[in-house]
């Protein structure tokens, strides 16, 4: 195995803080250092336990437990190479963890491979917009709708599944306000169009967690406030689990229902916003210090 991570991980690098690194370090028996999830593992609809992934000398993500209970909209906010990223890729097993386990619903899918996960209600939207670009917005979500209802060899039957995954594409792209888009070819959209497409496509899957990576990255301040609203709309109208990981502080302290922190690979802290807020040890992990940014 090399020993450099794999392009798109998110590997661990000096934290964007005006602290050492030994000081945003918990003492190993500080009891705020690994918070104990608040649901068991079985009972919570994501959990990681353990979760941990070196490549060679460098551990991106270190002994990570995660629980987050049915319905929640939990997010994930760290310094630059925090781990977020390759987190996410160790939920949807992009990348094998070195250690520990993943649970989707009340089931350890920890050696599942990536394409079946899908299939248990686990969808991922990513940070650079993975689309079918010559194709119509209308047609890449159509693409992913027959794929998860009748698997990839049913894409070129013509049939009843080809006219539902066309009504359920409609519906997605109306919903993500898309709709009067729906025959613009993908790379012709903005920035802003392109992210919600790649949403729409996670969403054609029918999951029940749903993974946000970055929805907001590149779009002005108008854009970023109408998407955030949207993720709050669609959490609420779909009955979604989220986890979304969102440098916008704004977004996270206003749609969160708790915040998990990680620095260096690790869990710094998890809370709910105003805690997540106060916590001096995150003020100097994500901010260095300056709280008024929080």
């Amino acid at each position: 195995m090399t020993d450099e991570p794999p392009a798109g991980v998110d590997p661990v690098a000096t934290p964007t803080s005006d602290v050492e690194p030994d000081d945003l370090a918990a003492p190993d028996d500080d009891p705020e250092a690994a918070p104990t999830p608040d649901v068991a593992p079985e009972d919570a609809a994501l959990a990681t336990v353990g979760l941990t992934r070196s490549f060679g000398a460098l551990v991106a993500v270190d002994g990570v437990d995660l629980a987050v209970p049915a319905g929640e909209l939990r997010a994930v906010i760290g310094p630059n190479g925090a781990g977020k990223t390759t987190l996410f890729n160790l939920v949807t097993n992009a990348i094998p963890p070195t250690d520990g386990a993943v649970w989707l619903g009340g089931r350890d899918i920890t050696a599942l491979a990536e394409e079946r996960r899908p299939h248990l209600g686990l969808a991922r939207s990513f940070q650079a917009n993975q689309l079918f670009n010559g194709l119509t917005a209308l047609e890449n979500v159509r693409i992913v709708a027959q794929t998860a209802r009748s698997g990839p060899f049913g894409l070129h039957l013509l049939g009843r599944g080809r006219s539902v995954a066309v009504d359920e594409a409609v519906a997605l792209l109306d919903r993500l306000g898309l709709a009067g888009k729906a025959d613009v070819v993908a790379s012709n959209l903005s920035h802003g169009d392109q992210r919600r497409l790649g949403i729409a496509m996670a969403l054609a899957t029918d999951p029940s967690v749903l993974l946000l990576d970055e929805p907001t990255s590149g779009m002005g301040p108008t854009e970023t406030r109408e998407t955030a609203e949207l993720i709050e709309a669609l959490q609420a109208e779909l009955d979604l689990t989220m986890l979304l990981i969102e440098h916008d502080m704004s977004i996270v302290l206003s749609i969160s229902d708790r915040i998990t922190v990680l620095n260096q690979g690790s869990v710094l802290a998890t809370g709910t916003p105003a805690e997540v807020r106060e916590d001096e040890r995150v003020q100097a992990a994500y901010l260095g210090g300056v709280r008024e940014a929080l």
